[in-house]
């Protein structure tokens, strides 16, 4: 199952630094993460700073 941003993204682009296969790219207000594309690694939940991502 993929990881999902929330609102509590501050756009610091950590966790698309962070993420082995690109799954995470910037939205209009936030970054988003391509659910076919993640691979459920957790690395990306590790680095945000302000807990906003989490499993869907």
């Amino acid at each position: 199952m993929a990881r999902v941003i929330n609102d509590s993204c501050i756009s610091c682009g950590t966790c698309a630094a962070s993420c082995p296969v690109e799954a995470i790219s910037q939205g209009d207000s936030q970054y988003n993460i391509d659910a076919d594309a993640c691979i459920d690694c957790g690395a990306c939940e590790g680095t945000c700073p302000v807990g906003a991502i989490t499993e869907a």
